[in-house]
């Protein structure tokens, strides 16, 4: 339902998932599912455990998301001010969810995340990873205590906050297999992840000129639009880097019609981009994200796949 046709009055689920349509779309969650079956996957390849998807891993993808979930509302808290300046029309600036309505659902969240790793592991290690996580993620919402700073260079705010992804691979690692220990491709994954985080945050922010605001940063005002666009270009391409030495690190003898389902996946995002740089406006970003976010689904796609066939024969 439009949040416009919404009233106090109406149902909280419906407000609710108002909310969620507007600032976490239920779509997404795709990514966030293939993330940890992709870690779940590697996780156990590496360790050499059989079987490689286990049925406890549907739960591992819902906990998964509930993290996700718990930034976004950790997000809404700290751009509250600043959103009801430049987005009164937000569900949450009209006042139909509350910052109070949010935090009860964070909580339910974190209460998912701790459930999980003491039923599933009584050692504590997906606990500690969780622990590690959520410290760096806490300091996030404080902006380091150094908000003036970050503000004035986004970038290093967007890196900044992004090396939550590696951490967040780890944890969910973890979840997969508690005795895990960092090694080469865990490492890798981990890279891979703040990569097409750091990614996918440049392409978000990297506007078309019609979009532009006062007073709110974007990628395209700080560095110009054929700048921006050639930064999302060369994190596209490190990607392309990273997933293709994951690949030959699991299977140094993979077949090069499986790279080449990546290389063809990288040369669209990047042929998208290009249209991007030759004419920058709003439908040419909301293709950018497309673009990127399909990149990434591939990716991770493709290496959960070829470990799943490697194992089936």
């Amino acid at each position: 339902m439009p949040s416009n046709s919404l009233t106090l009055q109406s149902p909280w689920v419906q407000r609710f998932m108002a909310w969620v349509h507007e600032r976490f779309a239920l779509p997404n969650a795709l990514l966030f599912f293939i993330l940890y079956a992709t870690t779940a996957v590697v996780s156990r390849q590496t360790m050499h455990l059989r079987p490689l998807l286990h049925a406890y891993d549907v739960l591992g993808a819902l906990v998964t998301w509930s993290f996700f979930l718990t930034l976004r509302i950790l997000d809404e808290h700290k751009d509250y001010s600043g959103d009801c300046l430049h987005h009164p029309e937000r569900v949450l600036q009209q006042g139909l969810i509350t910052l109070r309505d949010l935090r009860w659902i964070a909580l339910l969240c974190v209460l998912m995340q701790v459930g999980f790793a003491l039923v599933f592991d009584a050692h504590g290690a997906i606990l500690i990873a969780w622990g590690i996580m959520a410290t760096w993620t806490v300091l996030m919402t404080r902006e380091f205590f150094i908000a003036d700073w970050l503000t004035r260079h986004l970038t290093w705010y967007a890196i900044s906050h992004m090396l939550v992804m590696p951490l967040i691979v780890f944890w969910l690692a973890r979840m997969a297999v508690p005795s895990i220990l960092p090694d080469t491709s865990l490492i890798t994954l981990m890279l891979l992840a703040f990569a097409s985080g750091f990614c996918f945050e440049i392409t978000r922010k990297t506007k078309g000129p019609e979009e532009e605001q006062e007073g709110v940063d974007s990628y395209s005002k700080i560095f110009g639009p054929h700048l921006a666009a050639k930064v999302i270009m060369g994190l596209v391409s490190g990607m392309l880097l990273l997933q293709s030495a994951l690949l030959l690190e699991l299977f140094p003898q993979l077949p090069l019609w499986m790279l080449g389902l990546i290389i063809a996946s990288w040369a669209m995002a990047l042929r998208q981009v290009h249209h991007y740089q030759n004419n920058p406006s709003s439908a040419q970003r909301k293709a950018n994200e497309k673009a990127v976010a399909m990149n990434m689904l591939m990716g991770y796609g493709v290496i959960m796949a070829v470990c799943l066939t490697a194992h089936g024969t």
